[in-house]
């Protein structure tokens, strides 16, 4: 439930952001540009539709398949939302100090060609980005994969989206409570962890349908101090790749992994998440 929440509501913050951006310009009377918000909206409802859309695909294609490759599809989209989630840290990093200077320029475009489809098909396609990588790290997490959905994960989400309102209003403030500076640098490294947890996930299934080999069966034994069978150290395994008794190779991909995002780190520049600071 906890992963579920984060997911959500990390997803919902960046999502809040983009249309917080476009709609603080497009509502300054100095720009002239009202006549583009009804886009801004149908852009938004487009971009959840398209999301929702995707997450029902995903429950209904499991549904449809049987036995090993209904454990197969599995699997891959558990391995996809953990290069989902690199991806998507590692491209704020890139583009979330030009962020809203570049859709700022992009509005301007459109109020000078005296169009705003430009503005729906901009906001359609943000929403839908993150939407749809919401769906699929869900996904990942077990939302849905076994048919019908615990109210509890359905209450994660519902609190997950309204925890994402109040960070967004928080964050409006400009730095009063804490910057966006600060939230993308401890989302970015809790998000590192979710995705190695998830890869470790995908590994556990690879390897319990002996496609990858344990190298050796068990290294230790932590479970009589956190034991990842229980609730807690549950939620610990799913959001940083913690096992109490890992193998060799759960180990092995663990390090590979750890090592790999630090490389990519340095290669990125800086430690932490560019700064974004919306209107």
């Amino acid at each position: 439930m906890g992963q579920v929440m984060f997911i959500v509501w990390r997803e919902s913050v960046e999502a809040l952001l983009v249309v917080g951006i476009l709609h603080a310009w497009l509502a300054n009377p100095d720009h002239g540009a009202k006549r583009g918000l009804p886009y801004l909206w149908a852009g938004v409802v487009l971009g959840i539709a398209a999301a929702v859309g995707l997450g029902a695909a995903l429950v209904g294609f499991t549904e449809v398949l049987s036995g090993d490759a209904q454990d197969y599809f599995q699997t891959a989209m558990v391995l996809v939302a953990c290069v989902l989630i690199v991806q998507m840290v590692f491209w704020m990093k890139r583009n979330g100090r030009t962020l809203k200077r570049d859709m700022e320029s992009s509005l301007q475009k459109n109020h000078d060609q005296g169009t705003w489809w430009g503005v729906l098909v901009l906001v359609a396609l943000a929403i839908a980005r993150e939407g749809s990588e919401t769906a699929i790290f869900l996904y990942g997490l077990g939302f849905g994969q076994g048919g019908s959905v615990p109210m509890s994960m359905w209450l994660a989400v519902a609190i997950g989206f309204a925890l994402a309102l109040v960070t967004f209003w928080l964050l409006q403030l400009g730095g009063k409570i804490f910057s966006w500076r600060l939230f993308f640098r401890v989302t970015e490294i809790m998000l590192l962890f979710l995705a190695a947890g998830l890869l470790e996930s995908g590994l556990d299934r690879l390897i319990s349908l002996e496609l990858v080999p344990t190298l050796v069966d068990q290294l230790w034994d932590t479970s009589a101090i956190l034991d990842d069978a229980s609730p807690f150290g549950s939620l610990v395994a799913t959001l940083t790749g913690y096992r109490a008794h890992p193998s060799g190779m759960n180990l092995l991909v663990y390090a590979v992994y750890w090592l790999f995002m630090w490389v990519l780190l340095k290669r990125a520049g800086a430690p932490s998440a560019k700064q974004v600071k919306p209107a």
